[in-house]
């Protein structure tokens, strides 16, 4: 199968493993150079892959998406996740998911969870001690994780609240680092030998949350009140044109699949938006007059529409993705891209990480600039850290206005420093790449309107 498939790699299939593992984007960099922009992997006991970054050839994948299987090509994180989430889903039932679960995350909803946003950012941050340090990621997984609590599980107060918050925290935990994600990638690792095995501990943690999951469906349905506006409530009260509700199991699949997909990702792309502002003193001068000409309590759906905050971050996105690589995607018969033909049941995989450090899109691909997105618009098929095609991430709208509220709230708060002026790489966690070390900084001051241009200058 492998030799019929473009430009693949010869190294054994446990060599390709083990550096895709340890180093996805040294992995990707590497091949990319010596195959271009169309190369296969076999990855012992996972399959072949073909890795794509050419923006003609992502989009013909985009505009052709009913032709794949996708959540057949996630089956990966089913351990993690369920089998009932919309990740894990293709076809009928994928549309039907979807289209049940977009409401809460658009439209008017959005202004609903903004001032909710920027209160939790504030309640963490004024924890911070002046002149004592504190790691980036570490403290936007707090806000993170608190917007998924609130505003997705209805969580604030309370016994469940409680228990729930520092379990989490201990799941997600346990794949912080290329050699404790090894896990997921290596079924023989997931054995549940009990609590003193990795997996016996994550499935046992897993489950605590599952039933506490279940504990606040049951009280929410008993309540039966509607109009609750967080994001539980709202799935619990959706209904499909037969008139039927999503399932207890497949609700907490999909508020797992939600906690993967919005915490993770939002706390790694606020430490390394934290971490280039304040490598660039230009870059959070402009920030903080930008902000600053809102005036004072401004509302959180201006500052959302802020055009360089918004270059910050998709710039800050564009340079960091959270996944090297775009959700498999597995022909159901043959098809052709890019001009070449694959058989029926290729995996293809869009490289996030390659497609945006093209030196022919983005010039000078390493330098955060986020100019770049002032100057030009760029495709659905030229920046993609939100996915594309019928899969795109339906959080992505949240996701970004989280991201650009909790930036402003701290940046005209605080005055912060970056506590060693070194570089940071890209380190695999769990599916995802984060900072390594977090980010470290501190708090230097408080902030007021009276010291925009002298503290800017001054960092």
């Amino acid at each position: 199968m492998l030799s019929q498939l473009p430009n693949y790699i010869t190294s054994p299939s446990w060599w390709q493993l083990i550096g895709w593992i340890a180093d996805p984007i040294g992995f990707q960099q590497k091949y990319s150079q010596k195959y271009g922009d169309i190369f296969s992997m076999q990855l012992s006991g996972l399959g072949s892959y073909v890795i794509i970054s050419h923006p003609q050839a992502i989009q013909e994948i985009f505009s052709q998406d009913s032709k794949f299987d996708i959540g057949r090509g996630n089956k990966i994180a089913e351990p993690l996740i369920g089998r009932n989430s919309l990740m894990l889903i293709d076809g009928a039932r994928h549309r039907r998911e979807r289209k049940l679960l977009m409401p809460p995350f658009h439209g008017e909803r959005l202004q609903t969870y903004a001032q909710q946003i920027c209160l939790i950012t504030e309640q963490i941050a004024c924890q911070w001690q002046i002149g004592q340090p504190f790691v980036a990621r570490s403290a936007m997984q707090k806000v993170s994780l608190e917007v998924i609590l609130q505003i997705v599980f209805g969580l604030s107060e309370g016994e469940r609240y409680q228990l729930i918050l520092p379990l989490l925290t201990s799941w997600l935990d346990m794949t912080d680092s290329p050699l404790r994600s090894s896990m997921l990638f290596l079924p023989f690792l997931q054995q549940d030998w009990g609590k003193w095995t990795p997996w016996g501990q994550m499935k046992s943690r897993q489950s605590h949350i599952y039933e506490l999951l279940q504990a606040e469906i049951v009280e929410k349905r008993t309540k039966n009140n509607q109009s609750q506006g967080d994001v539980l409530s709202l799935m619990m009260a959706a209904r499909d044109e037969n008139g039927q509700a999503m399932t207890d199991d497949e609700l907490k699949d999909e508020l797992i699949t939600i906690l993967f997909a919005g915490h993770e990702t939002t706390a790694t792309t606020l430490a390394w938006a934290f971490y280039q502002i304040h490598q660039n003193p230009d870059v959070l001068l402009k920030l903080q007059q930008e902000l600053d000409s809102l005036g004072e309590n401004p509302n959180p759906m201006e500052i959302a529409q802020l055009p360089y905050l918004s270059a910050v971050c998709q710039e800050t996105l564009r340079m960091y993705p959270v996944l090297p690589v775009l959700f498999p995607r597995i022909t159901k018969s043959s098809i052709n891209i890019a001009g070449y033909e694959f058989p029926p049941d290729t995996t293809l995989m869009p490289s996030i990480y390659l497609l945006h450090h093209r030196e022919d899109l983005y010039p000078n691909p390493q330098q955060f600039n986020p100019e770049r997105f002032l100057e030009r618009q760029y495709s659905p098929w030229e920046f993609i850290p939100f996915g594309g095609g019928i899969r795109r991430c339906l959080g992505y709208a949240l996701a970004q206005l989280e991201i650009k509220l909790v930036l402003a709230t701290v940046l005209s708060n605080y005055q912060l420093t970056l506590v060693e002026n070194k570089p940071i790489k890209l380190q695999r966690r769990g599916f995802t790449l984060a900072p390594n070390g977090g980010v470290r900084m501190m708090a230097i001051k408080k902030r007021s309107l009276a010291q925009v241009y002298s503290n800017s200058v001054s960092i």
